[in-house]
């Protein structure tokens, strides 16, 4: 029922561009890699207890690349502390002072974020790059529609597509002149159209893996929709080798949406899938409040599986034969429970939740043992 192998519906497969691979760290971006998710802390650098406290929880929320901000000499002397703290692989995002990413690299960072043309001229570029080259450190080529070079503005009279993608191809030539190419890339915009039509151009043109997101998107939800589509008609349209989610909300919840993102898509399979209505007069239980509960519950699972939670009998059914486990709204305060598709058994209502959460604990055990033996029997 779990909807771990997507791919085997051929109406949803999704044909990804081909993209050359580079290592940020421990992680593959690019190739046939999973697409990753990332995101960026919010605290100050240099405060190392509340930067590796933050990343600590993106990691549980399944963060695979995080991005500090490194500003200041203060927060590059905090980074060697941070990287040694942090399971995941660290890109330093630099701005305007070169020295900050020569430090950055020395101090372990995995990625440098930088937008050459800020950087200075090109010896300090090359500085730069040689930093890299000597820390097997690799480098994202930050462009934003709201920091475009000044002659490009005046070519193009306002920020456009062409205008993201010549910025974009100009920083490229620079590091493949100084024999670097271990490169990812994002031309980003807070319009979604501009955005979408920025990347789309740049695979074109390119063969580097590409950096997706939707900047400065908004809040929560507003930002939530915004990301989801820019980044999900890319992906769709096979685009994209890692996301970061920007929103105004903490960088934890930027890595649960970017994971609904690639679940919806069938991208990538982390913890549980929720199928759920949005309830009406029919529904046998409250259902929205049942939902939220049980998304805090169930968090902590990591093993992908499907669960379904109708209110009642009208869709109840055909959804939960598509899901490992369901709950369908019964009368008189009993509802009904499916394994695998199948009627089972009644539970009610009082004991609901908690009968729920602790089949879904049981499925994930189960799914996660048998995968071991699998890969034992492999041995």
């Amino acid at each position: 029922m779990s909807d771990a192998n997507p791919s085997l519906r051929p109406w949803r497969d999704i044909e990804r561009r081909k993209s050359r691979q580079i290592m940020v760290g421990n992680v593959a971006v690019g190739g046939d890699a999973p697409i990753s998710v990332q995101t960026m802390t919010n605290t100050p650098t240099s405060d190392v207890k509340a930067t590796v406290d933050q990343i600590r929880r993106c990691e549980d929320a399944g963060v695979d690349i995080i991005r500090v901000s490194c500003p200041d000499t203060d927060s590059t002397a905090a980074l060697k502390q941070i990287v040694r703290a942090a399971q995941v692989p660290i890109v330093a995002d630099i701005h305007f002072h070169y020295k900050r990413g020569i430090e950055a690299a020395e101090a372990g960072a995995a990625c440098l974020r930088i937008n050459p043309g800020n950087i200075g001229s090109e010896t300090r570029v090359k500085e730069v790059v040689d930093a890299a080259k000597a820390n097997n450190c690799a480098i994202r080529i930050g462009v934003n529609a709201g920091s475009l070079e000044k002659d490009l503005l005046e070519k193009y009279a306002e920020p456009c597509p062409e205008a993201l993608v010549e910025s974009a191809l100009d920083h490229i030539k620079l590091l493949q002149d100084l024999d670097f190419h271990e490169f990812k890339v994002a031309v980003k915009a807070s319009d979604v159209f501009l955005a979408v039509a920025a990347y789309m151009q740049l695979a074109e043109a390119v063969d580097c893996p590409l950096h997706l997101g939707i900047t400065e998107a908004g809040g929560l939800i507003g930002g939530t929709v915004k990301s989801a589509l820019g980044i999900g008609n890319l992906l769709w349209a096979g685009i994209g080798d890692t996301i970061r989610v920007s929103l105004s909300a903490e960088p934890e919840e930027e890595v649960r949406v970017g994971y609904e993102i690639l679940k919806s898509l069938g991208l990538r399979t982390r913890g549980v899938r929720v199928v759920s209505c949005p309830s009406c007069a029919r529904q046998g239980f409250d259902v929205i409040r049942t939902v939220q509960t049980l998304e805090e519950r169930l968090s902590h699972i990591k093993t992908p599986l499907s669960l379904s939670v109708l209110g009642c009998v009208v869709n109840g059914p055909g959804e939960a034969r598509e899901t490992d486990i369901g709950i369908t709204g019964g009368g008189a305060g009993k509802h009904m429970v499916y394994l695998s598709g199948v009627t089972d058994h009644h539970v009610e209502d009082a004991d609901m939740v908690d009968h729920i959460v602790s089949l879904v604990e049981a499925k994930a055990a189960e799914i996660e043992a048998g995968g071991e033996a699998a890969q034992e029997a492999a041995e």
